[in-house]
């Protein structure tokens, strides 16, 4: 088989997963930036408390050489099921932790991650199984990247720095500096912030 067709595959296959869209792109249009690290470190409750978040990953120059050695990338772009109305959408973290926000409010924000939480889980699947296929499609150094910090587990067993889902655990695309509204824009496939009543969740495959 040649290799645009397994390309063709694998596209069409993310798209049989739920993604509304999918792009193939070179691995060197990935946008990569060292700033991007800092929303990891200040501004994310999930600093430090997960293996697949910083500072327990590769750094982002680590990441830029490793990137280097791939030549293919999916992009993918799901919608999510989860909604929240303007004012919520615009102050998610605010509206879950001030307590002088509204319970009308803060019941409308707490639906909104349970909602999605639920579908972050879904997407996670889609993506191993699109690594799934690449890898025997041939390409045996394929690897998935998906939105936000992992959820396999309620806490982290980061006290013994051993992840206990090797096997389905995902890096988070900004945990490595992967700007992906920049990537996204760049591929003809930009994202909305705020988001307009559903957010977009990103996923990434490095092929190779």
């Amino acid at each position: 088989m040649e290799e645009s067709e397994r390309l063709d595959l694998i596209r069409e296959k993310a798209l049989e997963l739920g993604a509304a869209q999918a792009k193939l792109i070179l691995a060197e249009e990935i946008v990569v930036e060292n700033r991007v690290v800092l929303k990891c470190r200040l501004g994310c409750d999930e600093y430090g408390r997960r293996l697949t978040c910083p500072p327990y990953t590769f750094t982002v120059d680590e990441f830029r050489k490793m990137l280097g050695e791939y030549h293919w990338a999916l992009l993918l772009k799901f919608r999510s099921q989860a909604s929240a109305g303007p004012e919520v959408a615009t102050n998610l973290l605010r509206t879950e932790y001030d307590p002088d926000v509204c319970a009308e409010r803060k019941a409308e924000a707490a639906a909104f991650w349970a909602t999605w939480k639920k579908q972050k889980g879904e997407i996670l699947l889609a993506v191993l199984e699109l690594e799934r296929t690449t890898f025997n499609l041939g390409y045996t150094l394929a690897l998935g990247f998906t939105s936000g910090s992992c959820g396999l587990c309620e806490k982290c067993n980061t006290a013994a720095g051993i992840c206990l889902h090797p096997t389905m655990a995902r890096l988070p695309e900004h945990a490595v500096g992967i700007h992906m509204k920049a990537t996204m824009a760049k591929a003809g496939m930009p994202l909305s912030f705020p988001f307009q009543g559903h957010p977009e969740p990103t996923g990434l495959l490095l092929i190779d």
